[in-house]
């Protein structure tokens, strides 16, 4: 059963369900389709969703406790465990969760996983920048509010209508627009505004994607690394194997010191005359 569910074949056996019923979960929500084939639909639902909670206890049987020490593991049994309890009353909601099924792709996939990884591990580092960005954006928003609060009040009047004035700002949304209505009746706003756009978009906005490069870069560092360790661990129990080969030939072969095969005939005869 283990040789049965890490061959690639089963493998890309499931990828192919979890597409299956990714696509099955969209044609749902069109009302065409489900008034033509809503029962054929259902029926494909309810066969993947199988298909799922038989693969999950199969991999708890061949894995037994080694089972939940994978985090992928987990989520895997959540999203199937969320998708079997039954989408009635209080849990109907649950019924839109079952697209949640569609991310199994993630953990199916061994390139996903380790995208989703890399981004695990660069949450630290992004925690440091978004409260950088947070203590731009307050102190441009407070700057803002102070100087362009009466000139454009439906952009900067309050503290909250500047925070989200500037984070439209940020993504790149009318800030143009915005600017040129400041410009109008200040001029000099431009300096504000560029400053803003540069240190916000330019530099904060793009430290978040070195550091994911980053630990991108460092998931497959330690990917290869470990590949590496263990085709140097064989070598070295091949190389182990080998000596202990040697060492027993080198030992049939060996003569103990002594023995009557090594001494000359002559010299075994002179010690038997008398």
């Amino acid at each position: 059963m283990r040789s049965l569910l890490e061959t690639r074949c089963f493998q890309w056996a499931i990828v192919a369900v979890i597409v299956v019923n990714a696509a099955t979960l969209g044609a749902e929500t069109s009302s065409v389709l489900t008034g033509h084939v809503g029962g054929l639909l259902h029926a494909v639902d309810r066969i993947t969703l199988a298909v799922f909670a038989v693969e999950i206890g199969l991999r708890l049987y061949v894995h037994r406790g080694a089972f939940f020490k994978d985090p992928w593991n987990h989520f895997d049994t959540v999203v199937v465990v969320i998708a079997l309890v039954p989408a009635a009353g209080p849990a109907s909601i649950l019924r839109a969760l079952r697209i949640l099924r569609a991310l199994r792709l993630i953990s199916a996939v061994p390139s996903m996983r380790r995208v989703v990884s890399a981004l695990l591990e660069a949450i630290p580092g992004m925690v440091s920048i978004i409260g950088l960005l947070a203590l731009v954006m307050y102190v441009s928003a407070v700057l803002a509010t102070e100087l362009f609060g009466e000139t454009a009040p439906g952009h900067f009047a309050e503290l909250p209508i500047s925070l989200f004035t500037l984070f439209q700002m940020m993504t790149g949304d009318s800030w143009a627009d915005i600017t040129r209505q400041v410009m109008a009746e200040r001029p000099w706003a431009w300096v504000f505004f560029i400053g803003y756009i540069l240190t916000s978009t330019f530099v904060v906005l793009n430290l978040f994607i070195a550091v994911v490069v980053n630990a991108m870069d460092e998931q497959t560092t330690s990917t290869e690394e470990q590949h590496t360790d263990d085709r140097l661990t064989v070598m070295l129990s091949e190389i182990v194997r080998l000596h202990a080969k040697i060492d027993a030939v080198l030992a049939a072969q060996a003569v103990p010191a002594g023995s009557d095969r090594d001494r000359p005939e002559g010299h075994v005869e002179a010690g038997l005359s008398p």
